[in-house]
């Protein structure tokens, strides 16, 4: 799985992602501590929905081939119930899940796919949720933006005699400027 670190700011709020072979997937944790309180603890708080357990089973059962199914229905049978608790590496570990990550250490936390981090913001806070929407399209747009000139660039570098040969097809140009004419005019 290839990480690169990279950070977004959301309502005064330094938000981590890392780029993975799934796609974007954002620290929750760094979420969470809008709310004042233990990321964990916030974090293990919204797992305890029963919503949010059926949200995570058919994202996990649309994108990863071992999840069981037949485990997940035990869980979200028990999930919303008082005494129901699961943490990230809990739900990770026992579901085989791929969705979430979870480290400890310095630059470690809960990380999770774009679509489950949207599903955390709009339950913790639609504030956020419309705000982290806007901030990461912004930067999407950006990055396809240069990525798309980059790839132009490139098809026009590695095939420059077929663009010169496209540039000298068009009509009306002076004959003397035409490379064509002068390549023809070489031979004979």
């Amino acid at each position: 799985m290839a990480k690169t670190n990279n950070t977004v700011r959301v309502l005064d709020t330094n938000v981590r992602f890392e780029d993975n072979t799934l796609g974007d997937f954002i620290c929750i944790s760094d979420i969470a501590k809008t709310t004042g309180k233990r990321p964990d603890i916030v974090i293990q708080n919204w797992l305890r929905n029963r919503s949010t357990v059926e949200f995570l089973g058919e994202w996990e059962m649309l994108h990863n081939p071992k999840f069981n199914p037949h485990d997940f229905e035990e869980v979200k049978n028990a999930s919303g119930s008082n005494a129901f608790s699961l943490s990230p590496t809990e739900w990770i570990r026992s579901m085989e899940a791929i969705g979430i990550t979870s480290s400890t250490g310095r630059s470690g936390g809960t990380f999770a796919h774009f679509d489950i981090a949207l599903h955390f913001c709009n339950w913790l806070s639609p504030r956020f949720y419309v705000h982290i929407v806007k901030e990461f399209r912004q930067m999407k747009e950006k990055e396809f933006s240069k990525k798309s000139l980059a790839w132009h660039l490139e098809k026009i570098t590695n095939n420059i005699d077929e663009v010169r040969n496209l540039l000298d097809t068009i009509p009306g140009q002076n004959p003397v400027l035409n490379r064509l004419n002068y390549l023809k005019g070489k031979d004979e």
